[in-house]
């Protein structure tokens, strides 16, 4: 028969053996003794856990991240759209997170769905689409606020995609057309009246300076001739028809002067 103390040697040693917990650089031990939470958390590295005396729950201290799932949400101006989100958080005090809560991820995933109906049956549909870094800002500062007696700590919140009626969709569609063609519009005739701006103050230029007109024909002369092509040019000197014109009695009157009465 085997001797009693080398039964209980070995019977010390396995449950030595099973008291020791190596627990990762993001880990944390939350340990009971007793029922009683120990002062402060254990970890990293290697600990002892007396069973049955002692408990230990593990607590991840790294950052993680929960998916809100589609919330059926009716904005201000009432539309209905689907909405869901991604939420960033950790763990800052391990031992809030074990007994403020029973389950930090379920409460902090259902605190977030709630939050995202409420923030967001608030805000316009518009502002909606528009303001989307506002909104998350909005609702990262309360779900934070709810989350921060559990020890949890919410980084971000982020809303992924907002799913609109398929009439919302056409409606919105034919806005924006309308919207371009209006900006279209709108600049065509800020250019007709830029142009005729320009234009006007051209032909006041021109009226105090006739010789400008000859140059502007002869540069207009030069530009045509410099392509290939088959057009001939013939100037005529306005001077050559004076005598003519003063014969009939209908001298053209200079470009400087206005036309008398």
């Amino acid at each position: 028969m085997f001797d009693p103390w080398i039964i209980a040697l070995i019977v010390i040693v396995i449950y030595a053996l099973s008291s020791i917990k190596i627990l990762a650089e993001y880990e944390r031990g939350v340990i009971f003794r007793l029922g009683r939470l120990l002062s402060q958390p254990k970890g990293p590295g290697l600990i002892l856990v007396f069973a049955p005396i002692d408990r230990m729950v593990r607590v991840s201290l790294r950052v993680e991240t929960l998916e809100v799932p589609s919330q059926d949400v009716v904005t201000r101006d009432n539309v209905s759209v689907k909405v869901n989100a991604v939420i960033f958080f950790r763990v800052l005090d391990a031992a809030k997170a074990v007994i403020s809560v029973e389950d930090y991820l379920y409460a902090t995933s259902q605190m977030a769905q709630t939050t995202l109906r409420s923030v967001l049956g608030q805000q316009e549909m518009d502002d909606l689409l528009a303001s989307r870094e506002k909104i998350n800002e909005e609702l990262t500062r309360i779900i934070d606020q709810h989350t921060n007696p559990w020890g949890v700590k919410v980084a971000a919140v982020e809303v992924k995609n907002v799913d609109l009626p398929q009439d919302m969709q056409r409606a919105m569609s034919k806005q924006a057309e309308a919207e371009r063609e209006r900006r279209a519009k709108v600049i065509n005739a800020e250019g007709e009246f830029q142009a005729a701006a320009k234009l006007g103050e051209a032909a006041e230029v021109l009226m105090r300076f006739p010789i400008a007109v000859q140059l502007r024909y002869l540069q207009t002369m030069r530009e045509v001739a410099s392509e290939r092509n088959t057009t001939t040019f013939f100037p005529l000197p306005l001077d050559l028809f004076t005598p003519l014109l003063r014969a009939f009695g209908t001298e053209p009157v200079p470009p400087s002067q206005p036309p008398k009465s």
